[in-house]
Parts: structure tokens; C-alpha cells; sequence
């Protein structure tokens, strides 16, 4: 009496994870969510590749527009703090402060302060409101976000001739249900 086994791997096998194609099917689906789980980790942790209206004049002097922020930088030594007072929640007023001082620790009293809220997914929701100072080297204002998720905020100071900003990415909550 011979009994007729079938390999535990081949084509002939008529159980599905022994075959060879279905574990081929099956690895190939794999690596597809595989990749597109890396495109979305990868969309979310690099640059939004938000784009100006103005984006060709910008880009032609982008590096040279990159140093000299660098040496502005540099030169004046300001270190900049931009916070907001509670956690940001859609519909809701949140306030932002935006610290600015030197090298000594001496506030720095600029000619205007701006914030601006983008966020990356969708360019219409983009604003910008011009921030009040408190304080000395201290500057505020009051926003509110129309939708929750990811947005990019951007602080500027201008004082005479220079500019400098900050930028921090936050994430907005959905207002609570009642």
C-alpha cells in the first residue's frame, strides 16, 4: 500500500496556504499596503509643501533669501517663543503669545507682529491677524480655528529693517459634542 503525499509547499496542494500562487497573492497585497502605509507616515511627518501665491519670484531667490535669515538670525541672537494659553479647539477662541527676546534676556519691542494659520490641506482656510503687544517683547492675539486638524502656525516680527519668525505645527481638536 503507498500512500500519496503532495509536498507541504506546491500547486498541487488543494489547501489555499499551501499553495504557492495564494502565498504569492497574499505577499503581493502586503507589500502594496506596506508602501502606502510609508507614503502616508512619510506625508505626515515632512513638509506640507504649502505654496505661495507669489511662489516663482520667492523661489528664484530662495537660498539667498535662506542665508540671510540665517545671518539676520545670527546677528540679532532674538529667540522667539510662540504658545497659545489652552489647547486649540475647533470653533473656539484660543490665545497666542509670542515672546521675543535677545541674547541677555531683554524683551524685544518690534514695529509689528503678525500670526498666520495655514493649514496644509486646504489653502482656503488660510488666515492671518496682526498680534497686539502686551507687554514689552510680548505680543497676543486671540484666534479662532474654523476646522479641527493639523495646522502650521508662523509668528513674525518686524523691527525697522529685519524679520524673523517662528514656526510650530499644531494640532487643532474637534469642538465636543453636547
Amino acid at each position: 500500500m503507498t500512500e500519496n503525499k503532495t509536498p507541504k509547499f506546491s500547486q498541487d496542494s488543494k489547501q489555499a496556504f499551501r499553495n504557492p500562487w495564494v502565498l504569492g497573492w497574499i505577499a503581493g497585497i502586503l507589500l502594496v499596503l506596506g508602501v502606502n502605509i510609508a507614503f502616508i507616515v512619510t506625508a505626515m511627518i515632512t513638509d506640507p509643501g504649502l505654496v505661495d501665491k507669489d511662489y516663482y519670484e520667492k523661489g528664484r531667490d530662495q537660498e539667498q533669501h535662506f542665508i540671510q535669515q540665517q545671518e539676520t538670525r545670527t546677528r540679532l541672537g532674538w529667540q522667539m517663543k510662540l504658545e497659545s494659553v489652552s489647547p486649540p479647539v475647533a470653533g473656539q477662541p484660543v490665545r497666542y503669545t509670542f515672546n521675543i527676546v535677545d541674547t541677555s534676556g531683554i524683551a524685544i519691542d518690534g514695529d509689528r507682529a503678525v500670526l498666520h494659520a495655514y493649514r496644509p490641506s486646504d489653502v482656503n482656510a488660510d488666515f492671518s491677524t496682526p498680534m497686539q503687544e502686551i507687554a514689552p517683547g510680548v505680543y497676543s492675539a486671540e484666534l479662532t480655528f474654523p476646522l479641527k486638524g493639523i495646522w502650521d502656525m508662523t509668528a513674525v516680527l518686524v523691527k525697522g529693517d529685519d524679520s524673523l519668525k517662528t514656526s510650530r505645527r499644531i494640532s487643532v481638536e474637534a469642538a465636543p459634542t453636547p
